[in-house]
């Protein structure tokens, strides 16, 4: 068996500031660790959020709407790229997901991608993300899809 990968310095230093955020939801440790260029994914819509003004505000909602959020396992694919394994609750729906992180030279988020199961599950963080940020978020994307 080959070596483990590992994520470069930059990268895990800005890792770890994330695992900072998610354990006290301050908004105000997220900014400096998303690249103004990042692409969200979500599982809710099929084409990829762009800019930093959408991701912080999908991401700093989610951590307040998720119950009892755990990391259980992190995978590491190179120096710029990160996979880390979550349990949450959501109400009564019991939830697992996937963060699939990518890192510039920088070492800032320049792609985040969230998979969820079950689908209960899913359906629930939907409309609860709906109610609180739909609006906002539809026009966040409506700016980012104009020609500049």
């Amino acid at each position: 068996m080959g070596e483990r990968p590992a994520l470069a310095p930059l990268p895990q230093q800005c890792l770890e500031g994330w695992h900072r955020f998610v354990a006290s939801g301050d908004p105000t440790l997220l900014p400096p660790l998303l690249s103004e260029h990042i692409v969200f994914r979500s599982p809710f819509v099929q084409s990829p959020i762009p800019g930093r003004s959408a991701a912080l505000l999908v991401l700093t909602t989610v951590v307040q709407i998720f119950e009892n959020f755990r990391y259980h396992r992190s995978f590491v694919a190179g120096p710029h790229d990160a996979a880390l394994e979550f349990a949450a609750n959501i109400g009564r729906w019991q939830l697992k997901g996937v963060d699939l992180i990518k890192f510039n030279e920088a070492g800032e988020m320049v792609e985040f991608e969230v998979m969820i199961r079950p689908i209960k599950a899913l359906q629930a963080l939907g409309e609860e993300m709906g109610n609180r940020i739909g609006p906002q978020l539809a026009q966040l994307k409506q700016a980012a899809a104009v020609p500049r």
